[in-house]
């Protein structure tokens, strides 16, 4: 809260670290910042997977009361993460629920290739000779959400009676509700892709689950970037208003992500409110350093003979 030290500073010196030039002094900062962020989801790691194993490095093949084990063999278990579900939505083990899930997953997977796919293409290859509706020629409009407002009323309706037409031929939900049909079964049976054995369909549906959540990232960044910069890969230069940029020259904004502040604690601006958080996580960090070696080190080094306490030996 003061103004007489600086964030994280506790008056200790250690040796062999205080001295050095100013340049040196701000990389042992970033590398300690660094450090104490990559211990702080170490030991959240740790401490989850000894409370669901009876180890910090326990085998999953130990947790066998989880629902979780009922779709760990499913498409889209993938490395290096296998079954990944941090919110919880299939801790009720529910086959039905699963099965609904995995058909909005790939729908909006799908649309998500497409959207990706639309920004891109007109950039690079250009855009269709002729007029798309009365004086709206297709050069004309923009890329990207500026076309929002210039495409007209009755092209919206085509777009959606498209949509509609598509999952009224497919059974209206059929691979989402019913028993008939898989999850993302619309009836379409691309050609090239329809052949071969059992193992190779697994692996292209595997394949395109994957494409599917990477486009679901890519279309919302590339959103989120063009209502900053006016532009699907703009230069963040050009988004001037932004507080955050106050503190993009900050101590821990580092490749590959720059200035990371998903939940928007900083976008008041204020620097009292900045420095208390630094101070938090400098502080987190260093606890979740020694934490992490805490855990570690009686399992590679041993541990002290003697006693803790009494009837209690270490």
């Amino acid at each position: 809260w003061g103004q007489s030290k600086a964030p994280g500073d506790m008056g200790w010196k250690p040796p062999f670290f205080t001295g050095g030039t100013a340049e040196q002094k701000s990389r042992r900062l970033a590398v300690e910042l660094a450090n104490g962020r990559l211990a702080m989801m170490a030991i959240i790691g740790m401490f989850y997977q000894d409370g669901l194993t009876g180890s910090a490095w326990g085998d999953w093949a130990n947790y066998t009361d989880s629902p979780l084990r009922a779709f760990e063999n499913e498409l889209g278990v993938q490395a290096p993460v296998g079954f990944w579900d941090p919110v919880g939505f299939t801790k009720d083990g529910s086959t039905e629920n699963f099965k609904r899930r995995r058909s909005v997953e790939l729908k909006h997977g799908r649309i998500a290739m497409l959207a990706t796919m639309g920004y891109i293409t007109p950039e690079v290859a250009g855009k269709f000779g002729g007029l798309c509706a009365a004086d709206l020629e297709f050069k004309a409009i923009p890329n990207g959400l500026a076309a929002l407002d210039v495409v007209p009323f009755l092209g919206w309706v085509q777009i959606f009676a498209y949509c509609g037409a598509i999952e009224y031929s497919a059974g209206l939900g059929e691979d989402a509700w019913g028993q008939s049909k898989a999850p993302g079964d619309m009836g379409w049976k691309p050609p090239f892709f329809t052949g071969g054995t059992a193992e190779q369909k697994s692996r292209r549906l595997a394949v395109e689950l994957a494409n599917g959540r990477l486009a679901m990232m890519a279309i919302i960044g590339m959103f989120f970037q063009d209502g900053l910069t006016g532009s699907a890969w703009g230069d963040w230069a050009n988004y001037t208003d932004s507080p955050l940029r106050a503190f993009e020259n900050e101590l821990g904004v580092q490749a590959p992500v720059g200035f990371w502040d998903p939940v928007g604690f900083t976008k008041d601006g204020s620097t009292e409110n900045f420095k208390r958080r630094r101070s938090v996580e400098l502080k987190h960090g260093r606890i979740a350093m020694l934490a992490t070696m805490g855990y570690i080190t009686p399992e590679v080094a041993g541990k002290f003979g003697g006693l803790c306490a009494a009837d209690l030996e270490f």
